[in-house]
């Protein structure tokens, strides 16, 4: 089986976003505090902006040690974390010049991450929140004592600084958000599909075991049928025919009777590991019993050690539709060839019939779309079923030469179950 890929939910990857953008922003924040200190631009409380953008710091830490914890992020805990930027963010404002600040258009971006991220009763109130602080900054901050003239060329460049920053960071925002948006909406179209595929399945599997149970009495009614026939007429063509006859009844009954043990089994998960070539060779053995008038050419292409796996019932009976629908389309002269490489494992089955025809090459594979004039249209759809059940995948291609050819891909086990 394939090992389980682990998503994480939508809010967390955000809020791993958000410390992110907030550690570029506390380092530029930082960077220009430094430099209007060391070359003394500017007289402002040093410390108290220290205090600040210690406190950032901190928040910065404990965000990033929280998210690799298992605990869920909530869209609350995420919203208090954008609330907590605008506070801070306000407090550097109040000792850098409050409104007169060009950083202070920067409120925009926090309200631009919720506006994408949240629902909207969340951006309404940071939006209030951020217009709350942005009153009070117009009233209440501490002044910037400069020269006029430098006063004015500090607001020019931190004003272009101000977007620039706030532009890269919306930009980035939005662009992993819009790419996340698409990744859920694929997850969620594929697990439409496998929803609508499983409904599909439990009607077949339903049908299938009342079939299974009602077929049970006339088989064993022809069974002893063929057994009085076979004494009662000794013409020795007859008796060929009666004993293909009874040896497809047996089939019949060892088919129904693996019914069952492939139910139990699949309660117990007892799965055993054998050679791909064994598991092969005793699937196509058992076919060519069912189908004694098609003929085949297997061909081993694979070196090296040969790959194990652990194959379920419903993988060989995937298999066994697949080797039927080849011999339906032409019995004679089919060629199954077994290769692998590292990673997968390829069985292709290649027919001499008349192929696949475009116009319904989509369609083939879907549950009762059949292209023969007997059948339920379903053999195809439950090997795909079961095939994709096991990690692996099935594929029909025109061949070139003419014909069909069927490629059934499964993952190899681990390495240190081949033989050496």
């Amino acid at each position: 089986m394939l090992a389980p890929v682990k998503l994480l939910s939508a809010t967390r990857q955000n809020l791993w976003r958000l410390t992110f953008i907030r550690t570029l922003v506390l380092a530029a924040q930082a960077g220009s505090v430094g430099i209007a200190y060391w070359l003394d631009l500017l007289p402002l409380p040093w410390l108290q902006l220290a205090i600040t953008l210690i406190f950032s710091t901190v928040l910065c830490a404990f965000t990033a040690i929280r998210l690799r914890t298992s605990w869920p992020v909530t869209e609350l805990e995420y919203a208090l974390q954008l609330a907590c930027d605008l506070f801070i963010h306000s407090v550097l404002l109040y000792f850098s010049g409050g409104s007169t600040n060009p950083f202070v258009s920067y409120y925009l971006v926090p309200l631009t991450i919720a506006a994408v991220t949240l629902p909207w009763r969340y951006s309404v109130v940071l939006s209030g929140i951020a217009l709350t602080l942005y009153t009070l900054l117009l009233a209440r901050f501490y002044p910037l004592q400069t020269f006029p003239i430098a006063r004015e060329n500090l607001q020019v460049y931190g004003m272009w600084l101000s977007f620039a920053l706030a532009a890269a960071v919306i930009t980035f925002f939005a662009a992993r958000m819009a790419e996340e948006l698409r990744r859920q909406e694929e997850l969620r179209a594929i697990r439409r599909e496998e929803g609508l595929r499983d409904q599909q399945l439990l009607a077949v599997a339903t049908q299938a075991a009342g079939a299974a149970h009602e077929l049970g009495t006339p088989l064993a009614t022809m069974s002893v049928l063929l057994k009085e026939m076979r004494q009662d007429h000794p013409d020795p063509l007859l008796q060929d025919d009666l004993s293909v006859l009874q040896d497809q009844v047996k089939l019949c009954k060892e088919t129904l009777q693996q019914l069952v043990r492939a139910a139990e089994a699949n309660r117990r998960l007892a799965v055993d590991m054998q050679d791909v070539t064994q598991w092969l060779d005793e699937a196509l053995n058992r076919w060519h019993l069912m189908r004694p008038e098609a003929s085949y050419r297997f061909h081993l292409l694979g070196e090296g050690p040969i790959p194990r796996l652990a194959p379920p019932p419903d993988l060989t009976q995937a298999l066994l539709n697949l080797l039927n629908n080849a011999a339906d389309a032409c019995p004679e002269g089919l060629e199954v060839r077994l290769d692998w490489d590292m990673e997968n494992i390829t069985i292709s089955i290649r027919d001499h019939g008349p192929g696949v025809p475009l116009a319904i090459a989509e369609q083939i594979g879907k549950p009762f779309f059949t292209t023969k004039g007997k059948g339920f249209g379903l053999g195809l759809f439950l090997s795909k079923a079961s095939v994709t059940r096991a990690g692996g995948s099935v594929k029909l291609y025109s061949h070139e030469e003419g014909g069909t050819l069927t490629e059934l891909r499964l993952p190899r086990a681990a390495r240190g179950d081949d033989h050496e």
